[in-house]
């Protein structure tokens, strides 16, 4: 089981930055897959963003393209998403996520093991 400690979450003016922070310790595979989600007041939790192990895969939804940029560092077992152009719809809970392989693919929250508690990003006018 990994454990998922999420960070960087807070208050930001419409077309700010965030960048949030997940840190994963525990029992980690050698390929998992990170992920983000989020979860705005009243709605589903949906997919934002994923990355492979090695980087070189990312995916996004089409809501947050060219906006979010999702990285992970190995060697600190940290992955991130930077957050540019916020708008005020991007205020949400954002859950970081580990999964298998196909979650890179699927996008599929029965894909990712272990989540963490999830950081408040509130984008305001």
């Amino acid at each position: 089981q990994v454990q998922l400690v999420e960070s960087g979450g807070g208050l930001v003016q419409a077309g700010g930055s965030l960048r949030l922070s997940c840190a994963a310790s525990g029992r980690t595979s050698s390929d998992y897959i990170m992920g983000w989600f989020r979860q705005a007041p009243g709605k589903e939790r949906d997919f934002v963003a994923a990355v492979s192990w090695t980087g070189s895969n990312t995916r996004y939804a089409n809501s947050v393209k060219g906006r979010f940029t999702i990285s992970r560092d190995n060697t600190q077992n940290t992955a991130y998403l930077q957050m540019n152009s916020l708008k005020l719809e991007d205020t949400a809970v954002y859950y970081c996520a580990a999964g298998r392989p196909v979650a890179i693919l699927s996008r599929e929250q029965a894909d990712f093991d272990s989540w963490g508690q999830g950081t408040q990003v509130t984008v305001s006018s």
